[in-house]
């Protein structure tokens, strides 16, 4: 089941279906765009089978919710989120910095949050309750004024606590390209956002993709991947319990050991296959796997090569020396070192966010963060003795543009003495 691949079989079918059901989805938006709610509980009806009355949810379900979520699972989900915050608020960047970058010039940033983003919470076949807190926390952290959620109808009451926890304002029981469409464009019951994040589906990401012109977005994030540089010192039964557990996302999801060591992808091999015996998802997981593979590399740093050109969405490096191999990794969405950091530590509860670009966009995307959630305003403090050492580099750029008027608007100033 563990087959040997190459890049191009990665690559491959790691490549992007949304032209597939681009004209499905576009469909959709338009449904959304003159129908409005109407479109959004006529297309739950259709997709989902249930009967929305209102798309909103209200406090009277979230406090039902509460009531039948387990305690002992609340106080976890608000440990998580404890986390999660507390690593995104390492990232907040002050709202305003200024330095003198020379005499009587002083430069900086302001950093402003969005005033209201959307956040697509995935149903389905699993509920993602931190999926809720992975989205919400950041934007919350950013200073974000109105955080809006869509999720598929019925609500997993776990996922409507997490969203509560992490601090939602507004919450809807709509999911799929439908739920993208609303946010985008606005219905009579939601307001458009200025951003929408979080993954999906394939029909979600075409959704967000078709909308990018009419609002931001975060990047592309579709089922999940994982990759492993390892080499004779890696413990198999690691590897394999991290290759299944990313595989048991999705049937779609995909798993790539790369390594020099020609002995280790029998032994991982043959864990997985005990493993998946008795896995509640064993079918998902057998799915996945044929998506999925390794690579025998005639050395680490070629592997390291291999890597980089894939991108993964989650890196694993289980090797003698993984900070070496960490300096040398340029394309991954999260990496994760040494043998007793498995990817599920920052699905849950390390504090990383794991909303993350997958299918090779880690080459040029980052992880969602609290940058997403934010804008910049470059600012400048000139004094009079500051401009003066400017104007000649000012006029002469702006006289060679023949935009003279702009060169005039520093020698009225000059000549006032």
């Amino acid at each position: 089941m563990f087959k040997q691949v190459d890049e191009g079989f990665w690559k491959k079918n790691r490549e992007s279906k949304t032209d597939e059901v681009a004209d499905a989805v576009q469909d959709i938006i338009d449904l959304v765009r003159f129908e409005g709610d109407k479109a959004l509980k006529d297309l739950t009806l259709k997709f989902d089978k249930i009967v929305l009355d209102s798309v909103e949810v209200s406090r009277d379900e979230i406090e039902a919710a509460y009531e039948q979520v387990d305690p002992g699972l609340v106080d976890e989900l608000e440990a998580a989120a404890y986390n999660i915050q507390r690593f995104h608020e390492m990232q907040a960047p002050p709202d305003l910095w200024l330095k003198e970058t020379e005499p009587g010039v002083t430069l900086g940033v302001k950093s402003t949050p969005l005033e209201r983003i959307g956040c697509y919470i995935p149903g389905g076949r699993a509920s993602y309750p931190s999926t809720a807190l992975m989205c919400v926390i950041p934007a919350r952290v950013a200073g974000v004024s109105e955080i809006v959620a869509c999720t598929p109808a019925p609500v997993n009451p776990l996922t409507l606590v997490a969203l509560d926890i992490a601090g939602a304002d507004e919450i809807y029981k709509v999911g799929g390209a439908q739920a993208v469409a609303a946010m985008a464009l606005g219905t009579e019951s939601i307001e458009p956002v200025q951003k929408i994040v979080g993954p999906g589906n394939v029909y979600v990401t075409a959704a967000k993709t078709l909308l990018a012109g009419k609002v931001e977005i975060d990047f592309p994030a579709g089922p999940s991947e994982i990759g492993v540089i390892a080499d004779g010192s890696a413990d198999p039964e690691f590897i394999a319990a991290d290759l299944i557990a990313q595989a048991e996302h999705d049937p779609s999801s995909a798993c790539l050991l790369v390594t020099d060591d020609p002995d280790l992808p029998g032994e991982v091999g043959r864990i997985m296959d005990d493993m998946i015996k008795d896995a509640p998802r064993k079918d998902v997981i057998r799915k996945a796997l044929e998506n999925s593979g390794y690579i025998l590399a005639d050395s680490i740093d070629l592997a390291i090569e291999i890597m980089n050109c894939i991108a993964p969405e989650h890196l694993s490096i289980q090797t003698r020396d993984a900070l070496d191999v960490l300096s040398k990794v340029a394309n991954a969405g999260s990496i994760f070192i040494g043998p007793y950091t498995p990817i599920a530590a920052g699905d849950y509860a390390s504090g990383t966010n794991h909303v993350l670009p997958t299918a090779g966009h880690a080459s040029s995307r980052s992880g969602l963060n609290v940058a997403h959630f934010m804008k910049t305003s470059t600012v400048q403090i000139i004094t009079r003795d500051g401009l003066r050492a400017l104007a000649p580099t000012i006029t002469a750029i702006a006289d060679a543009e023949g935009l003279h008027a702009h060169a005039e608007s520093v020698r009225v100033r000059e000549n006032r003495g």
